[in-house]
C-alpha cells in the first residue's frame, strides 16, 4: 500500500477503516503494514460533501456525525463491505487517516510510533495525553514481561512510564510484578488478557473510552441513542406498568390504561371490623392485615388468588399496624397503646411479646438483618430489642407521636418517624445525626420507598408529598385529589419500578397517580366506606390491595377476560368477575 494521507479517496480510507473493525471483532493480527511515518500525518477536519449538512425534521442533527455513527454500527454488527459502501458513498470517513494509523500501530504492537502519533492527533488535553500514554506503555511493559525481556521491561518502567507523573500507584504496582513474577498476573487488569491479540484489541477499547467521541466515536454509540430513546419513551408512557411489554422501534412506545390494576378481582371478608392496615410480604406471596377487631389475618397468595392461611388473636385492643421480616418467615403487629406481638408466618403462633411496664407500643419494624425488633413507645421515645424481648437501646425524648408510622432503612442505619405533628425525624443511628422533615400541615402517614431514596407523607390537608430524602433533604412533588378528613389514610409506592403512587381516601375511592407527574389516572370505586390503607405487591406490578371501613379487602388487577369466576363465597372470600 502507498502512504496514507488525508487527500486519498474516500474507498482507500474507507479500507482502512474495514480492516481495523474486523481486528476488533475477531482479535486477528495485522497482515498489512503501514508504510509512511505518523510524524507527517496531523489531525485535519474530516472531509465530507454534506459539511454541515443536517437531516431529519428538527435540524438539529449533523450529517456527518450520523453517517458516522451509522458506519461505526454497521462494523460493529459485522457489516464490513455495507460499512465501506456507507464511507465510500458518502465520502464521509469513519476515521481520519492519523486515527486509523493510531489503531493500526496499537494493534500491531509498535508502541513507540504509537505514541508519537497520539502526540500529533491535535488532542488539547494534556491529561488525557498522558493517560493514554500511560496505557500503551503498560501494555508495552507487560509483553516485554511475557517474552521474558526483563530489563526491557524495567527500562520501560523508569525512562517512559515514571516520567508521566501519573498514577503513582500503578506504578509501584508494576514495579512490584517485577519484583514478583508471580505478583503480574494480579497485577494485570480484566482488560490484559494472556492472549496478545486480545490484549491489543482491549487496550484500543480503553483508548477509545479517553479519547473524544469526536476523535474515535465510543463502541455501540448507535445501540445507546437507540435504547436511550426508547428509554425516554417508556418514562414518558403515563400506564407503563408490565415487564412484559415489548419496545419496538418501528412506532413511538404508549401503554394503555389496562395496564393498571384496576378491577375487583376479589373482595376478602373475614375481619369483623373496620380494617385499618395491610401490607404485602416482600416476597409478594403474602398479604397480612390488621382491623379494629383486634386482630390480624396472614392471608396466602397464588396463581388462584389470595386464600386466608392464619387468623392472628391475643391483642386485647385494635391492631394498628403489621411488618414483615426480611425474610417473610415473622409478622409483627402492633396493639393500639398496647404490645407487639412477633408472629410465626408459617405456623400461625406467637413467639414473643414486647412490652413496658405502664406504657404502649405505637409502632413497629425490624431491622434489616431480622435480628432485632424497633417500637415507637407513647412515652414519645423508640426502643430497640433483641428477639427474646431484652431491649438493647431506647431513644428518649420527641422521638414518635401516638400516632406514628415507623420505618428503617435497608442499610439499618436511619430509623424514621414522626416525631412532632408537622415534622418526621430521620435518625442515623451510627453517626448520632437527626434530620427533620418539616412540613406546614399535620402529618398523618408516611410510606418509604424500596430503595430507601424517598418518603411518602399524607398530610392533613388532603394533599399527599413525595419527598427526597437521599442527600439533602427535597420536596419533590404533590399528590392531589383523595379526600381526608377525620381518619389516618395511607398511601404506598407501587407497581413497575414503584412508577405509581396510591392511595386510600375517605369517600370510598382508591386514588392512583403516576409518580413521575403527578397526575391523577384513577380514581376506583367499589368500597362502601373509608379507605383507610393500600398495598402494592411489591413482586407483581398487576395487584393492589385495599382495605376499608366496610371490613372488606378489596384484590384490585387487571381485566383478565379469560379468568372465570370462582365460587363467590368461601372462607371469607367472595370472588369478582371484573366488575365493581
Amino acid at each position: 500500500m502507498g502512504g496514507v494521507e488525508d487527500d486519498e479517496p474516500a474507498s482507500k480510507r474507507m479500507k482502512l477503516s474495514s480492516e481495523e473493525l474486523i481486528h476488533l471483532s475477531n482479535g486477528s493480527t495485522v497482515k498489512e503494514s503501514i508504510v509512511g511515518s505518523s510524524r507527517d500525518l496531523m489531525a485535519r477536519p474530516l472531509q465530507s460533501d454534506g459539511g454541515e449538512e443536517v437531516v431529519g425534521s428538527k435540524g438539529v442533527i449533523k450529517k456527518v456525525e450520523f453517517v458516522r455513527i451509522i458506519a461505526k454500527a454497521l462494523y460493529s454488527l459485522g457489516y464490513i463491505r455495507s460499512g465501506a459502501h456507507l464511507e465510500e458513498e458518502s465520502g464521509i470517513a469513519l476515521h481520519s487517516s492519523i486515527i486509523n494509523v493510531f489503531m493500526r500501530q496499537v494493534l500491531e504492537g509498535d508502541w513507540d510510533e504509537s505514541v508519537t502519533t497520539l502526540q500529533n492527533i491535535g488532542l488539547t488535553d494534556e491529561m488525557t495525553i498522558k493517560s493514554a500514554s500511560f496505557l500503551i506503555l503498560e501494555q508495552k511493559f507487560f509483553e516485554f514481561l511475557d517474552e521474558e525481556k526483563v530489563l526491557d521491561a524495567l527500562k520501560t518502567l523508569r525512562t517512559e512510564i515514571s516520567p508521566l507523573c501519573i498514577n503513582h500507584s500503578r506504578v509501584r504496582e508494576l514495579s512490584l510484578s517485577i519484583v514478583s513474577p508471580s505478583h503480574c498476573f494480579t497485577v494485570r487488569s480484566p482488560k490484559q488478557d494472556t492472549s496478545r491479540a486480545r490484549s491489543r484489541t482491549k487496550l484500543l477499547e480503553e483508548l477509545q473510552k479517553l479519547l473524544p467521541p469526536t476523535v474515535m466515536i465510543p463502541e455501540r454509540r448507535l445501540e445507546h441513542l437507540v435504547e436511550q430513546a426508547l428509554g425516554l419513551q417508556r418514562d414518558a408512557c403515563m400506564f407503563h406498568n408490565s415487564l412484559d411489554e415489548e419496545i419496538s422501534l418501528f412506532a413511538d412506545h404508549q401503554c394503555a390504561r389496562d395496564q393498571i390494576p384496576s378491577y375487583a378481582l376479589q373482595i376478602l371478608q373475614a375481619h369483623t371490623d373496620e380494617i385499618w392496615f395491610l401490607q404485602f410480604s416482600h416476597n409478594g406471596k403474602y398479604l397480612a392485615s390488621s382491623s379494629h377487631d383486634c386482630s390480624a389475618i396472614i392471608w396466602e397468595v397464588d396463581a388462584n388468588g389470595i386464600s386466608l392461611k392464619h387468623k392472628l388473636s391475643g391483642h386485647q385492643k385494635p391492631i394498628s399496624s403489621v411488618s414483615w421480616s426480611p425474610d417473610d418467615h415473622q409478622l409483627l403487629t402492633c396493639g393500639v397503646e398496647e404490645v407487639v406481638r412477633r408472629w410465626d408466618a408459617s405456623s400461625g403462633e406467637c413467639l414473643s411479646v414486647y412490652g413496658k411496664a405502664g406504657l404502649g407500643m405505637v409502632s413497629c419494624g425490624w431491622s434489616p438483618d431480622g435480628k432485632w425488633i424497633f417500637s415507637g413507645v407513647n412515652d414519645k421515645s423508640i426502643s430497640m430489642w433483641e428477639l427474646d424481648g431484652r431491649e438493647l437501646e431506647c431513644w428518649k425524648g420527641q422521638r414518635t407521636l401516638k400516632i406514628s408510622d415507623l420505618e428503617i432503612t435497608s442499610d439499618g442505619k436511619q430509623i424514621i418517624s414522626i416525631c412532632r405533628e408537622t415534622a418526621i425525624l430521620l435518625l442515623d443511628r451510627e453517626a448520632k445525626v437527626e434530620r427533620f422533615i418539616e412540613e406546614d400541615q399535620t402529618i398523618t402517614s408516611f410510606s418509604l420507598s424500596r430503595d430507601n431514596r424517598f418518603l411518602l407523607v399524607n398530610l392533613l390537608n388532603q394533599e399527599i408529598h413525595l419527598w427526597s430524602i437521599e442527600d439533602d433533604l427535597k420536596l419533590v412533588s404533590k399528590y392531589r385529589g383523595h379526600k381526608r378528613t377525620r381518619f389516618i389514610i395511607r398511601s404506598c409506592f407501587g407497581g413497575l419500578e414503584q412508577a405509581f403512587v396510591a392511595s386510600g381516601s375517605e369517600d370510598s375511592l382508591v386514588y392512583i397517580w403516576q409518580r413521575g407527574t403527578g397526575e391523577l389516572i384513577e380514581a376506583l370505586p367499589g368500597h362502601s366506606g373509608a379507605v383507610n390503607c393500600v398495598s402494592w405487591n411489591p413482586t407483581n406490578p398487576h395487584m393492589l390491595a385495599s382495605a376499608s371501613d366496610d371490613r372488606t379487602i378489596r384484590i384490585w388487577g387487571l381485566n383478565n377476560l379469560s379468568a372465570k369466576p370462582k365460587d363467590t363465597h368461601g372462607n371469607g372470600i367472595h370472588y369478582c368477575n371484573g366488575g365493581t
